[in-house]
């Protein structure tokens, strides 16, 4: 076999050239593409190639995709498989988890950056899988000293997760809060519902609870409740029997069980269905659950942490939530802010994702420059730090190797200026602005003023240098006002210099 060393290799397998070509020129940047018109061609570059993610589509005239990477799994039980698909039924799901191990089943229309992220995400997941067996070899030929590896790898990843070193945040965040009530309520063994919009980090904050309980050395499993019909999601949480339902070739242990004494972890808890709330609480309420097709229980000893971007209380008054199913995953109730509430955070932020993003990609640049960093601050994140994430991973793909990534680099959407005011606006835009004001016109100048800086020190990346040159001020004079409007100890970008930034996971 070929092994390539520097982009992961994925397979795409289909018999429409329109569809091939597509996905290649959406893929190749971040991959070796390989393509395949038939499941014969696909076998024989498997045979002479190190592929690590097959992407196939599940309608072949040969044979189904679900049918195809069943023989992969057998030939290639490495190989990471995903199916690809206009029809998303869910028995041809469930179908395709059970019978070849499907990693993911992506519908038709796909979204570039959905299918990117997924398919990085998969290769992740080869990556650790190599690793995995590594580390089963070491534990195998030396146990005890393979066993202290392990055991110290589960302290980096507890201290990785940690409030103060896991949650990127500047000193003054209003992630501060939150981190305290996390760390309040982790060592307790109560339910936490997270509520926030999607990327503000649920899952991160989620894993952080985890490693800060007792439970921190014991599972932790996610599952996203939005993303399954009801029967598969069921399957997922409880299990199943072999022959419960159609597809069912095998027994399948669930999530609760798997994750006994540990974590369960369950994403967007306010997409499911009121059938499915019946069951789901009846499992919280006795601590049980029966597999489908079995006829006794099992006893599960998990804390169950939720996670929604609904208004629960709002989903109860309306109906369309059982008002018992929240009290019991609502023990403490956690809300994580926007990142267009957090933007003192960015340059922190920035920095350690173009520093993961470096690492990652093999690739290093100079920074980012002031003018970027300018527009980064403008823009209001929808997608919040996933978004932001995403945004610095294509501004490396674009940047040239040593260079400052600039606004050249940035999707147009951000790089594009904010616009300007329509004509004859501005006199309303400065009323509102002075409406914000309090107490007499010295004080009121004064607050006008502290804005003005705290504005100049944006721009400029907290680069007191250039914002006194831009205020007509001295350096000493500027120092002075910053001590007065008390500006002299929030200024992000100097914190990773003074070792005092709380960095880790974003």
């Amino acid at each position: 076999m070929t092994q390539t060393a520097t982009l992961p290799t994925v397979l795409i397998v289909d018999d429409e050239v329109r569809s091939l070509e597509s996905l290649r020129r959406i893929l190749e940047d971040e991959f070796e593409v390989l393509t395949a018109g038939s499941t014969r061609e696909a076998e024989k570059l498997l045979a002479d190639n190190w592929v690590q993610v097959i992407l196939c589509d599940q309608r072949m005239p040969e044979r189904s995709g679900v049918e195809f990477l069943g023989e992969v799994k057998e030939r290639w039980p490495d190989v990471i498989r995903m199916i690809i698909s206009g029809y998303a039924d869910a028995h041809d799901i469930i179908d395709g988890i059970n019978q070849a191990g499907i990693f993911q089943y992506i519908t038709k229309p796909w979204h570039p950056d959905h299918l990117l992220l997924t398919l990085q995400s998969a290769c992740r997941l080869y990556r650790l899988q190599r690793e995995n067996e590594l580390l089963a070899v070491e534990l195998r030929m030396a146990p005890k000293a393979a066993g202290a590896v392990v055991e110290k790898r589960k302290e980096q990843v507890r201290r990785a997760y940690g409030f103060d070193d896991g949650i990127v945040r500047a000193q003054g965040s209003p992630m501060d809060a939150v981190c305290s009530s996390l760390a309040q309520v982790a060592p307790f063994d109560v339910p936490v519902l997270l509520i926030g919009s999607s990327g503000t980090g649920k899952e991160l904050a989620a894993r952080a609870l985890h490693y800060g309980s007792l439970r921190w050395n014991k599972p932790f499993v996610v599952e996203n409740c939005g993303a399954l019909p009801d029967e598969l999601l069921e399957s997922e949480l409880f299990g199943h029997k072999k022959g419960a339902f159609t597809g069912a070739i095998d027994d399948h242990t669930g999530l609760f069980e798997r994750a006994d004494g540990g974590t369960v972890f369950l994403d967007e808890i306010g997409e499911v269905s009121p059938a499915f709330q019946v069951k789901l609480l009846r499992v919280l309420q006795e601590g049980e659950v029966r597999p489908l097709g079995h006829v006794r229980t099992r006893k599960v000893d998990v804390r169950v942490i939720a996670a929604t971007n609904r208004d629960l209380e709002e989903e109860v008054r309306a109906g369309r939530f059982r008002a018992d199913l929240f009290y019991r995953l609502a023990g403490m109730i956690v809300r994580l802010p926007a990142l267009k509430d957090r933007l003192c955070d960015l340059p922190v932020l920035v920095q350690t994702l173009l520093d993961r993003a470096m690492t990652t990609m093999g690739k290093r640049v100079a920074g980012v420059s002031d003018e970027a960093m300018a527009r980064l601050s403008a823009y209001d994140w929808p997608g919040n730090v996933r978004e932001l994430q995403n945004e610095i991973g294509r501004m490396m793909v674009r940047g040239t190797e040593g260079r400052w990534l600039g606004v050249d680099v940035l999707s147009p959407h951000i790089a594009a200026p904010a616009a300007a005011a329509p004509t004859g606006g501005g006199e309303e835009t400065v009323l509102a602005d002075l409406a914000g004001l309090s107490g007499d016109l010295k004080e009121r100048v004064a607050q006008m003023e502290a804005q003005i800086i705290r504005e100049s020190l944006i721009r400029h990346r907290w680069n007191k240098s250039q914002t006194a040159r831009e205020l007509g001020l001295s350096r000493v004079g500027l120092r002075a006002k910053l001590e007065r409007y008390g500006l002299e100890n929030v200024h992000p970008l100097a914190i990773p210099r003074a070792g005092k930034s709380r960095s880790g996971a974003a």
